[in-house]
């Protein structure tokens, strides 16, 4: 496991029991249903083997948006939030989408980098306070980050990757 998986989980976990401990969760997991990756890199080819495809993470860091996409905004909206150096995420996408819809589920208010081909996309609020992009994505490899508004804040987040309109 790499140093960055290990961080995240352990940041992850400490998350989720600190909420449980306070909220009294019940934190027994039922074995036939497999929550999805945590913090994996995801291989699309199209269409989707699962419609939506999801991975899970921890949003937030202490580097500032604007440094990680090298702007302030884009046509996508603004590239706000504090976010880790490193992307949370890798899609490899193995050919191109005509359509596709990348939305980050959270509890807290998240914002979201995406650097691929063509450029670099942000955005703070798509569907609520949650980020999002949508549109054509072309073959190739992308880095996604998602951040939280106060630095070294950490939330769980699931990354949902649909082509349903």
């Amino acid at each position: 496991m790499s140093n960055k998986l290990l961080s995240r989980v352990i940041k992850l976990s400490f998350v989720f029991l600190s909420l449980s401990a306070v909220s009294g969760i019940n934190t027994r997991v039922n074995a036939q249903a497999a929550p999805p990756p945590i913090f994996g890199d995801i291989t699309i080819n199209r269409p989707l083997s699962k419609d939506p495809l999801t991975v899970r993470g921890m949003s937030g860091g202490a580097i500032e948006g604007k440094i990680i996409s090298n702007r302030t905004d884009t046509p996508t909206g603004a590239c706000t939030g504090y976010m880790d150096k490193e992307p949370d995420h890798t899609l490899r996408l193995k050919n191109k989408f005509d359509y596709m819809k990348l939305v980050i589920e959270s509890s807290q208010d998240t914002t979201l980098i995406i650097k691929g081909p063509g450029g670099t996309w942000c955005n703070d609020e798509f569907e609520g306070k949650n980020p999002g992009i949508v549109g054509e994505w072309l073959e190739g490899n992308y880095q996604v980050w998602v951040g939280s508004y106060k630095k070294d804040d950490y939330s769980p987040y699931t990354l949902k990757i649909t082509e349903a309109q």
